[in-house]
């Protein structure tokens, strides 16, 4: 059975609309959300007096370069913080990351993560006592995991038992990673901002905001958090920046990042963008319209697959306030139909068939798909999944709504012909 085959078609068509009318409430609710989220962007560009000009590339040490200088405080006045550092030479959301918590802690200090074990790739920044890699642990910085409680809430009591005098920092997790949990709404970041600077009222509150930004009117920044950090091959890129990463929040907390960045002493003067500020700027524009095509997307899919008895986080009718569409399927061969699918319907590389394998950074078996005009980039429709028990795959992304529902139908058709369905 291929895609178009007319004997799916009637099929389809019914549940793709009943899926649409049961979630007709969300749907226009983020197209709302992007409506609010577009107008603060734009509101930030003409703050800033963002011409032409600032799009020219620079070169070398990048000395005096006014677009990037723009972009850094574009970025501050979107998250509502005190300032922001954009950069192309942050390689991934990882990188950024750790660039921000090497930036604040220093030997001897000590880090909670209050949402529970931390995302596979960010382990290895955590690293063991004299692993050699230069990981916070080798450079001797404790970090300690709280597991959340019962409910996939914070556990304020075991935060509260694990914290000391060397603890320096908290740091949360927006976004579910490979967890079957909710993710954390804006709203409950800044419930858990004002209970964690009770605890420690000199301590930095870290924010992951990995595909949370724009899914929400509000950032983090503007709750309570003291710092955060992305992927521009996430939301705000837009679809359109060819890499990088930003982290912001407080003025001398993003210079502590900076220096660690480049180097001391240099900080965020310098950095050539190399072409790229055309990309991240106008990337940045279209980000609020293009996250709510993907919201919109996770939506559909999982009102969707509920429908067909399938058990899905978040449910279709539940706030939203990242990409990600957890789909529980029991076992490892409709997982992997699953994720298969999700590349064939991909406008690049859909040839490919994507396989488990042991990727870096990761604890499990991976299979991912990602046929993206930029490597990696997630605000474009992937889905992956770790070959573990209870088999869950993880789709994100989507730069038109019209291709995650064509995606959707693709997998629905590989599950229906290898017996899933």
């Amino acid at each position: 059975m291929t895609l178009f085959d007319e004997s799916f078609d009637t099929l389809w068509e019914q549940w793709a609309e009943e899926a649409e009318r049961q979630a007709a409430s969300r749907l226009r609710e983020a197209d709302r959300i992007a409506e609010r989220n577009q107008w603060k962007v734009i509101r930030a560009f003409q703050k800033r007096k963002v011409s032409d000009f600032h799009f020219a590339a620079s070169t070398g040490y990048g000395y005096n370069d006014r677009g990037r200088e723009t972009l850094d405080e574009v970025y501050a006045d979107v998250f509502g913080a005190e300032a922001a550092i954009v950069r192309p030479h942050l390689v991934s959301g990882t990188h950024a990351i750790a660039t921000a918590l090497f930036g604040v802690l220093r030997p001897g200090d000590e880090l909670v993560f209050v949402t529970g074990r931390p995302y596979d790739t960010l382990r290895k920044v955590i690293g063991r006592p004299g692993d050699g890699t230069g990981s916070l642990a080798d450079w001797g910085i404790r970090s300690v995991e709280v597991p959340l409680a019962a409910d996939g809430r914070v556990d304020y009591g075991a935060v509260a038992a694990a914290v000391s005098e060397r603890t320096k920092a908290f740091a949360i997790q927006r976004s579910r990673g490979y967890e079957w949990r909710p993710s954390f709404t804006v709203a409950e970041i800044g419930d858990m901002a004002r209970a964690l600077k009770e605890m420690k009222p000199d301590s930095v509150l870290f924010v992951d905001n990995c595909y949370g930004e724009f899914t929400e009117e509000r950032e983090p920044t503007e709750a309570g958090a003291d710092l955060i950090a992305g992927s521009l091959i996430k939301n705000p890129g837009g679809g359109l920046a060819p890499s990088g990463g930003y982290i912001a929040g407080r003025r001398d907390l993003v210079e502590r990042a900076a220096q660690r960045l480049t180097a001391p002493g240099i900080g965020g003067e310098v950095g050539a963008m190399l072409g790229t500020t055309r990309a991240i700027f106008q990337g940045l524009f279209l980000a609020p319209l293009l996250v709510s095509q993907a919201v919109k997307g996770s939506i559909f899919a999982a009102a969707l697959f509920e429908r067909l008895g399938f058990e899905t986080h978040p449910k279709w009718n539940d706030p939203r306030t990242d990409l990600i569409q957890a789909i529980r399927f029991g076992s490892p061969e409709p997982l992997v139909a699953f994720v298969q699918a999700i590349q064939q319907a991909a406008a690049v590389d859909a040839h490919v068939v994507p396989e488990p394998w042991d990727m870096p950074g990761y604890e499990h078996p991976v299979i991912m798909a990602a046929g993206t005009f930029i490597q990696g980039g997630s605000l474009e429709l992937s889905a992956d999944a770790p070959i573990r028990e209870p088999y869950i795959a993880y789709m994100q992304g989507g730069l038109t709504y019209a291709h995650v529902k064509m995606a959707v139908r693709q997998a629905l058709t590989a599950l229906r012909e290898r017996g899933f369905l």
